[in-house]
């Protein structure tokens, strides 16, 4: 097996004294907030409810707090509900709790997903004052009494975006990365589609946070390293608990001589401890964020967090079958097929013609 396997231990070396002292904090609010949570569980009297849930309001507004003063001292960690205006930090705060709502069903998963994904596009690269335009000239229905034209004006980001590889560590990964692929290809003026990296990168799950193993399985991973050297890298995965697929991956790479013109890693949801640790380990990396959750639990699972973003996606494989890659997508049906087209054939032709280039 031609694997690279990567160390809880490892990523806890990038930590310096104030993140740990500072990861410290949160855990010990949250097991306050525990307490209520516990509370909360069993249908107490009202007043008792009542007191309890103002408890809660309390420690996550002391917990929000604390992340927005840390993660304005790392310019690497970009969250978007601490960083935009008021009214957009409502609107993300909605997004993030039917995400994490479980009667949210799948179909209604992904169209958050989606939405969170447009959302964290526009935070990385919604453009400045007094930036470029470019124009587009689009082609309407109406033909009388001649064919209307109608001309619209956007920001200017083609040197942002057009030496940009789609890295995607699968599974949960492969939805929100063709969704970050299809915002660039609307943006760019050349209507650029992204090559695509597809590595197969999963975690030992019968380990616990302090003692996880990352595991990078390179015989099911598929990229073309000529493709990934000076190139833009951009990973995009729901969910960022310790942070230790992105080292792993993004250490690979370095090893065998890649080296990156930067890294960008968006996900809907980070652990504070694994955005430290990603901007810790990786030079020139940035980590755009949704939202940020306070703790991980013994497993190694953000909390509160979401549960499991990948299968909330795709569905849960049978553990005697699980799909490979084309049988994923084809799982997504017609019409996420039919938005994200021009993606879906980058990624089969990297996955049937490319896969001696790893």
């Amino acid at each position: 097996m031609n694997k690279v396997i990567l160390k809880a231990e490892d990523l806890d070396g990038y930590l310096d004294e104030t993140d740990k002292e500072n990861i410290f904090r949160m855990d010990s609010i949250y097991r306050q907030a525990m307490s209520s949570f516990g509370v909360l569980s069993v249908s107490p009297p009202e007043t008792r409810r009542k007191k309890e849930a103002d408890n809660l309001i309390s420690l996550y507004n002391e917990m929000g707090l604390a992340m927005q003063e840390i993660c304005k001292k790392d310019t690497g960690i970009q969250v978007y509900s601490f960083l935009m205006p008021h009214e957009s930090h409502a609107e993300a705060s909605r997004l993030i709790a039917k995400l994490r709502d479980l009667h949210t069903e799948r179909a209604e998963f992904v169209y958050y997903i989606q939405r969170a994904y447009e959302m964290l596009f526009k935070l990385a690269y919604g453009g400045t004052e007094g930036a470029d335009k470019n124009y587009l000239i689009v082609k309407t229905p109406v033909n009388q009494p001649v064919q209307n034209y109608a001309v619209h004006k956007i920001t200017n980001i083609d040197d942002k975006i057009e030496n940009t590889v789609m890295c995607v560590m699968l599974r949960g990964a492969l939805l929100p990365s063709m969704i970050m692929s299809k915002e660039i290809e609307e943006y760019s003026s050349q209507g650029y589609v992204t090559p695509f990296a597809l590595f197969k990168i999963s975690r030992d799950d019968t380990k616990h946070e302090n003692d996880m193993e990352y595991i990078l399985d390179l015989d099911r991973s598929y990229f073309n390293a000529d493709q990934l050297d000076g190139k833009d890298l951009v990973f995009a995965d729901p969910m960022n608990a310790t942070g230790g697929s992105l080292v792993t991956v993004v250490k690979y790479l370095l090893s065998v001589g890649i080296k990156p013109k930067s890294i960008s890693f968006f996900t809907a949801i980070s652990a504070l401890k694994g955005a430290l640790r990603v901007i810790r380990a990786l030079e020139n990396c940035r980590l755009y964020t949704l939202w940020m959750d306070p703790v991980l639990n013994e497993a190694a699972y953000i909390m509160p967090g979401l549960g499991d973003a990948g299968d909330r996606i795709n569905g849960r494989d049978q553990a005697e079958h699980p799909r490979n890659i084309i049988e994923l997508i084809a799982d997504y049906g017609v019409n996420i097929a039919g938005l994200y087209r021009a993606q879906l054939r980058e990624i089969e032709d990297t996955v049937l013609n490319t896969r001696a280039g790893h």
